[in-house]
């Protein structure tokens, strides 16, 4: 990625890395609902149900049909007033599992855990990147750069700037997020991460982060810092979407803040 290169060569770049880390690469359009091979019944669908739905009972074979809608149904009805607590509520179900009513040999009715994600298995999940992965919600119509997802949830979303356009900055591809949060809710109910990048610089935050809080990632492998010259985002990348380290940022390493209200 060296010399001039434009938006369009940063977000195949990206694409291409998460390739390398063995995720599956489609384009938004293609999925969509009127798209060659739609994988969405509306463009308000942020789940890609069927993908979840075959994720689901490869990791929980015990359970039938039903514990996987129930499953489902958690994910997609609104319990709570607001974006960040309903990501706080579907973060615990992706970390803890969701209980689910299950029969047994004797007749009896009683609870089992169903899995989200196998966090002890990476392989034994779906892992996908879409780009231009259009959503229309209240009447809005965005359409970020790149969406990453686990077993058909939205897990992170990618933004990306021209690196060669000096109005367009990684404080705007932050400020972009910020309208894609405002405007299109259901895409950051599973959110976990959200990037940004302007092929040079790259940072990564929470949901709540404030722009200073978005931060670079400065190694791959956990020990060795990327020398300089290497673009940020592909260190970004190569170390924040590993399998397995990215279900262990999920799993260990978000935190909300209680502050009573």
């Amino acid at each position: 990625m060296s010399g001039r290169f434009i938006e369009g060569h940063v977000e195949q770049a990206c694409l291409d890395w998460l390739k390398a880390l063995g995720y599956s690469i489609l384009h938004g359009p293609d999925i969509s609902p009127d798209g060659d091979a739609p994988e969405r019944a509306a463009y308000d669908a942020t789940i890609l149900i069927e993908r979840f739905k075959t994720a689901f009972h490869n990791i929980n074979s015990h359970l039938n049909a039903d514990a996987c809608d129930y499953a489902l149904l958690k994910l997609q009805q609104t319990e709570l007033p607001t974006l960040i607590e309903e990501n706080r509520r579907i973060h615990q179900l992706i970390v803890d599992g969701v209980d689910v009513d299950i029969t047994r040999e004797d007749g009896s009715i009683g609870t089992d855990k169903a899995k989200l994600i196998d966090f002890e298995n990476p392989s034994n999940n779906d892992w996908l990147a879409v780009n231009q992965f259009t959503v229309i919600e209240g009447g809005y119509n965005r359409r970020p750069d790149v969406v990453v997802f686990i077993n058909g949830l939205p897990i992170s979303v990618i933004e990306l700037k021209n690196p060669v356009d000096e109005n367009a900055t990684i404080d705007d591809a932050y400020n972009q997020l910020q309208t894609y949060k405002d405007e299109t809710e259901g895409l950051f109910r599973t959110n976990g991460l959200l990037i940004t990048s302007d092929g040079l610089l790259a940072r990564v935050g929470s949901l709540t982060a404030n722009s200073e809080r978005f931060m670079a990632w400065r190694t791959v492998d956990g020990e060795n810092i990327a020398p300089k010259g290497v673009p940020e985002l592909e260190t970004l990348i190569n170390g924040v979407f590993d399998k397995s380290r990215l279900l262990s940022l999920l799993r260990g390493f978000v935190v909300f803040e209680n502050t009573g209200s």
